[in-house]
């Protein structure tokens, strides 16, 4: 069975950091895109960022340019999301997403959610203000 776990969400004040993981189990998604999406109360869930299997092409939704990074470890099958000067509208529930394509580096297919198969539960993420 696919599961893919998120963690490191929760309160914190603006301006600080959180670093979420997604660990993923059931197979290796060392070959396939992954993403990271949020959604917001009253809000449809919106694109946040994506790798490349190998990591070497990353893309950001313009929000968080600059302050997000997204990264991976391909030996430990998960995801990085790095947050830093958090803004009280970045509260969210953050979900962690894997594409089901072998090796696709279509930036913008991967800013959209039909093409990633597989997805977490999500964690909460809040900041205060």
């Amino acid at each position: 069975q696919v599961q893919l776990v998120e963690s490191g969400g929760g309160l914190v004040q603006a301006g600080g950091s959180l670093r979420l993981s997604c660990a993923a189990s059931g197979r290796t998604f060392s070959n396939n895109a992954m993403g990271w999406f949020r959604q917001a109360p009253g809000r449809e869930r919106e694109f946040v960022a994506a790798i490349t299997w190998s990591g070497g092409t990353t893309v950001y939704t313009d929000s968080v340019k600059g302050r997000f990074t997204i990264s991976r470890d391909n030996a430990k099958n998960t995801v990085y999301l790095q947050m830093n000067s958090l803004k009280p509208e970045d509260t969210a529930v953050y979900y962690c997403a894997a594409d089901g394509d072998w090796r696709r580096t279509n930036g913008i297919q991967l800013r959209t959610a039909f093409v990633y198969n597989y997805w977490g539960q999500g964690t909460q993420v809040t900041i205060s203000s």
